[in-house]
C-alpha cells in the first residue's frame, strides 16, 4: 500500500495596527499528479473572508483568491489534507546516447512535449537571471557528451557536497550569485542556484515546493507544526518528462516528497501572499507538521 500523510500547514500574520483591507493568494492545495492523490484538504481562514473564489494558475496550481475587508489584527490560513503518495515513474536512465547536447537539439525540434513548453523553463527570471558564476561552477558535472542523468545528477551531488546548510544565512531576497560567494543558504537557496546551473546551459528545469517528511532522532517522539515547507527541483528531458532532484539532501524525490506547486520559481508558489492596507509593522509565524496518516 502506498504511503499516506497528513498535512498541517498553519500561516499567521499579526499586526500592530488595524488592517483595513486584505487581498491574498493562497497556493496551498497540493497537486493532483500521476503518483500522488489528494484524498481529503480543508482550507481555513480566520478572519472569515468576506469574498473567495479558486482558479488555477498558468501553471496549473490550485490558487485560492480570498478578500477581507473589515477591520482586522490578525490573519490565521490553516491548510489540512490527507495525501497519497506513489513511487514516481522510474529514473534509471536517459535513454541510449542521450547527451546533455542532444536534449538541448531535442528539445529545439519537439518543444511542446509537456503540459507547458518546457523551453520556456530554460528562460532566466527575476529571481533566477543567468549569471556567469553559476555556469562556470556547473561547467564540470554538465559537460556537454555526458548522459542527461549522470550530468544532473553530479550537479546535484556537487550543490550538496559544497554548500552548507544554514538556516540564518539567507533571506528570500538572497541572489543566486550571493549563495554561490558564501556557499551556505536553506533549500530555496539549493534550488535557485540548480535551476540558474541547468538554465545556464540551456536545460530546463522548474522549481517545486512541497513537504518532505522527515525523521525523528532515534527514540524520540516526532513533533508536530516544527517541520517546514521544501524546495527542490526538477529537470526535463525528451521521452523521459520530468525528474525530481533534491539538491539539498542529495536524493532524487521519492514517496516522502509531497508536491504543492511548480512553477519557474520561488515568486510563482509562495504559500500565502498579498497586498493589505494598514497594519503597520506585521509579524509573521508559519508551522507545518507532515504525520504519516
Amino acid at each position: 500500500m502506498n504511503p499516506r500523510y497528513s498535512v498541517e500547514h498553519l500561516t499567521r500574520y499579526a499586526y500592530t495596527a488595524p488592517v483595513s483591507q486584505s487581498w491574498q493568494l493562497a497556493r496551498l492545495t497540493p497537486r493532483a499528479l500521476g503518483w500522488q492523490k489528494l484524498l481529503s484538504h480543508a482550507l481555513q481562514i480566520d478572519p472569515k473572508p468576506d469574498a473567495r473564489h479558486d482558479t488555477l494558475d498558468s501553471f496549473g496550481n490550485h490558487v485560492t483568491h480570498f478578500g477581507l475587508h473589515g477591520a482586522h489584527r490578525q490573519l490565521s490560513v490553516r491548510m489540512q489534507c490527507v495525501v497519497e503518495v506513489a513511487p514516481r515513474p522510474r529514473a534509471a536512465g536517459s535513454g541510449p546516447g542521450v547527451t546533455l547536447r542532444s536534449v538541448r537539439e531535442l528539445l529545439r525540434a519537439e518543444p511542446t512535449l509537456d503540459d507547458l513548453n518546457p523551453v520556456r523553463l530554460a528562460e532566466p527570471t527575476p529571481l533566477v537571471p543567468f549569471t556567469e558564476a553559476a555556469r562556470r561552477y556547473a561547467a564540470t558535472s554538465l559537460a556537454p557528451e555526458r548522459d542527461w542523468l549522470e550530468a544532473v545528477s553530479a550537479l546535484m551531488h556537487s550543490i550538496h557536497a559544497d554548500f552548507e546548510f544554514d538556516a540564518t544565512a539567507t533571506t528570500v531576497t538572497t541572489s543566486v550569485d550571493e549563495v554561490l560567494q558564501h556557499r551556505r543558504g536553506v533549500c530555496q537557496d539549493f534550488a535557485h542556484l540548480m535551476l540558474a546551473c541547468l538554465r545556464g546551459h540551456g536545460l530546463p528545469a522548474r522549481y517545486v515546493s512541497g513537504y518532505l517528511l522527515t525523521d525523528p532522532a532515534p527514540g524520540q517522539p516526532r513533533m508536530l507544526g516544527v517541520d517546514a515547507s521544501h524546495a527542490w527541483v526538477a529537470a526535463y528531458v525528451p521521452h523521459l518528462g520530468w525528474v525530481e532532484f533534491d539538491p539539498t539532501n542529495d536524493q532524487l524525490a521519492d514517496e516522502r516528497y509531497i508536491t504543492l506547486a511548480w512553477g519557474a520559481d520561488f515568486a510563482d508558489v509562495v504559500p500565502v501572499r498579498g497586498v493589505i492596507l494598514g497594519g503597520g509593522e506585521q509579524r509573521l509565524n508559519v508551522e507545518v507538521s507532515v504525520v504519516p496518516a
